[in-house]
């Protein structure tokens, strides 16, 4: 489906009916990466997956920021006509999930934090962003897939799952190019989110593959320690996609959550935030 707003289109899937979740891909994916989520949760949950500005089949006017993509979802959402909604984001879309916190707190029920970290890339992490800028105006975006699919899947995935690691891989090297260069700059510029963890007064559940080595389980540990009362699930042997590669145990932990989400409604008597 495609909903539009000046020049911005954004495509996404809706499925299901229920308490509204929202699924945020990382990069430089695609709502494809949700695809098992939906698939399993669509009976319980009205379940949406946008494709973030310049990936997929969503486009809009650079610069990209991690506000923009947040203001992006936000305007799906009241397109859609959905109030709060639980948050659900991986990697990059962690960060649009941290923002949209900060930005449109009234539409949050829930968040859900997945292989992501709240802190900002360090000048290191900064400059890596640059190189990997300059590769993919020379080379495209699967030479920036060749670059990112051994960090993006665990060990065990790739030496026991050789499908889930070309399926992940092709996802990667489908990315526009111009996508994946404003990704890279809104990711080299993102703020840091540390002191926002502290402000999250809603349910909030993290999860993380055991062998994620791009948001490992310490930075997990540590937004588990900042948000007061949440949940941190380690899924084992999975790396930083944890949904793609272990997803009926993403599933199982994501309908816990639903249900500790629509239980705390219910105290609140059905009252909005």
């Amino acid at each position: 489906m495609l909903s539009s707003y000046g020049q911005t289109e954004i495509c996404y899937d809706d499925v299901g009916q229920g308490e509204p979740i929202v699924f945020l891909h990382g990069f430089p994916h695609n709502r494809t990466l949700w695809n098992a989520q939906l698939a399993a949760l669509q009976g319980e949950a009205r379940c949406i997956a946008p494709d973030l500005r310049g990936f997929g089949g969503s486009r809009g006017a650079p610069p990209y920021s991690m506000d923009q993509y947040a203001d992006d979802v936000a305007a799906l959402l009241a397109a859609l006509g959905i109030g709060p909604a639980v948050i659900c984001g991986l990697s990059m879309g962690g960060y649009v999930a941290m923002a949209f916190w900060r930005r449109h707190r009234a539409r949050v029920q829930g968040l859900v934090l997945m292989d992501t970290r709240a802190g900002s890339d360090p000048p290191e992490g900064r400059a890596r962003r640059d190189e990997m800028i300059a590769l993919a105006r020379e080379r495209g975006s699967a030479a920036v897939a060749d670059a990112m699919i051994t960090g993006m899947v665990g060990k065990r995935t790739r030496e026991k799952c050789p499908e889930v690691v070309d399926e992940v891989h092709r996802m990667l090297a489908s990315a526009p190019v111009e996508g994946v260069i404003g990704g890279l700059q809104a990711l080299r510029d993102r703020p840091d989110s540390t002191a926002t963890l502290g402000t999250i007064d809603v349910p909030a559940l993290i999860v993380v593959g055991s062998d994620d080595v791009l948001t490992p389980p310490s930075e997990a540990a540590l937004m588990h320690a900042a948000i007061r009362g949440s949940t941190l699930e380690i899924i084992a042997d999975a790396g930083h996609v944890a949904n793609v590669e272990r997803p009926a145990a993403v599933n199982h932990v994501l309908a816990e959550f639903l249900g500790k989400v629509r239980r705390s409604r219910g105290r609140e008597g059905g009252r909005t935030r």
